[in-house]
């Protein structure tokens, strides 16, 4: 299979991206700032897709939900269920490793107050598709939020009326892919209460089984 297209570290395409990585790099110069790649295993059977970057997560550490409340409580659940193998300690270089996993991001930058706009989707979904094209042994796709489940619908070629995202649901796609749902794993759905942490291990739970 061929390698999936990636991000340059100077990716120009989105322009009020560009513009906010620019200043994240004056601002913060030790930080990654740049497009943040997939990470995991290159078989990987599910492909875990979130939304984008935060600030002073995996923008600053340059990996996807590294260095954020979202990604203790993901990385805490795939070593839960045997996705993964050492111990996750936020850090790019804690040298965790995913089993039969990956993980995206439906934006590959990090945007202002952490909303990409549909047009920055939009432009972005090149390097989902190539990514999905990239694993000849996918069976799953995770999508976690409604935008990387939009995502993943249209990077398919698939119609959202058909497939609405529901926390929770497992829609078969006729491409024989499954495609699930869940809330995003972020502090404010877990302060709010829409996500518990029960309620996301169950989601991975029924991947895995």
């Amino acid at each position: 299979m061929p390698s999936a297209e990636v991000p340059g570290r100077d990716c120009p395409l989105c322009p009020r991206l560009k513009a906010f990585r620019d200043a994240n790099r004056v601002q913060y110069p030790d930080f990654f700032n740049a497009p943040v790649p997939s990470f995991g295993d290159p078989e990987a059977r599910l492909l875990i897709v979130g939304l984008a970057p935060g600030l002073k997560g995996a923008n600053k550490s340059g990996r996807p939900f590294t260095g954020d409340y979202a990604g203790d409580l993901l990385y805490a659940t795939l070593a839960k269920f045997g996705l993964s193998r050492g111990t996750y300690a936020a850090r790019a270089d804690d040298g965790l490793m995913l089993v039969g996993c990956r993980i995206t991001n439906a934006v590959r930058c990090v945007p202002p107050q952490n909303k990409p706009l549909p047009i920055e989707e939009n432009t972005c979904r090149r390097f989902f598709e190539s990514e999905v094209a990239s694993l000849p042994g996918l069976k799953t796709i995770l999508a976690l939020g409604l935008v990387a489940h939009n995502q993943v619908l249209k990077g398919l070629g698939l119609k959202r009326s058909a497939y609405p995202f529901k926390h929770g649901a497992l829609h078969p796609l006729p491409n024989g892919l499954t495609l699930a749902d869940s809330y995003h794993c972020s502090r404010y759905n877990t302060n709010t209460g829409v996500l518990t942490t029960a309620m996301f291990e169950e989601v991975v739970a029924r991947i895995a089984r």
